[in-house]
């Protein structure tokens, strides 16, 4: 009894940090319940299926945001910004800004084990979420939530579209600091219909980044952004200590 009202009131204050109020409440639990909760329970459903909707929802609004905001652009670079929008990284930056991890519905192993600061959980239940509230509330209050959320990552884009091709810019990086090239691996799951990719880079002897995506490219793509991330970060933090960058 305790756990459950202490879920509920995670739940209310998640709506509070969203600014957005759920007439169904029982799509916002649905939204945030990872399949490791819902197996504990009986094999409830778990927020598998309103990721799914609330990806399609994602990829259409921001879409539809850059194409009538930057008429002047080609379908390629559409296409572009798009990716670097639309990314694990910056999904995962959106959850963790609204605190989903506090909200999360998982199982006693999976929330020991740091559930709720794993990057590919977030971005899932970011997802989730945006499915759940064009369900409840249609596409225009989505859209305008995705545009609040998204908002800083957008201008970024749009002020450069190429910023979205992380694979290039951190190839030069690398090559440029270790002669060599960044390695990809990845890793598959799914049914055919429904793949889901796994990609780790690493340069200097290790890892750098991690992505997912529904293809090969996207995976890559994330994984390079989270490493360029890192690297960006790292550089930072050496310039305001005078010290040599480490990569």
């Amino acid at each position: 009894m305790a756990e459950t009202l202490e879920s509920e009131d995670q739940l209310r204050a998640l709506a509070d940090r969203i600014d957005y109020s759920f007439s169904d409440d029982g799509l916002l639990s649905l939204a945030m319940s990872h399949r490791s909760w819902c197996a504990e329970r009986n094999n409830s459903p778990s927020n598998e299926r309103l990721e799914l909707l609330g990806d399609a929802v994602l990829g259409h609004c921001v879409t539809d945001h850059l194409y009538r905001t930057h008429p002047e652009w080609s379908e390629g670079e559409l296409a572009q910004a798009r990716s670097a929008v639309v990314n694990a990284a910056s999904l995962a930056a959106a959850a963790d800004r609204y605190r989903l991890g506090d909200a999360l519905l998982l199982g006693i192993g999976e929330d020991r084990s740091g559930g709720r600061e794993k990057a590919s959980l977030l971005c899932d239940a970011f997802e989730a979420l945006l499915g759940a509230m064009y369900l409840d509330g249609g596409l225009k209050t989505t859209q305008r939530f995705i545009l609040e959320a998204l908002g800083e990552r957008i201008e970024v884009v749009s002020a450069a579209p190429g910023v979205g091709d992380a694979k290039t810019r951190l190839q030069e990086l690398v090559v440029r600091a270790y002669g060599d090239s960044p390695n990809y691996a990845l890793l598959e799951s799914g049914p055919d219909h429904d793949k889901r990719f796994h990609a780790t880079v690493s340069f200097g002897g290790s890892i750098h980044g991690e992505g997912q995506g529904t293809s090969k490219k996207q995976a890559e793509q994330a994984a390079a952004e989270v490493a360029w991330t890192e690297i960006q970060f790292a550089e930072e933090i050496n310039q305001s200590t005078n010290q040599p960058r480490e990569i």
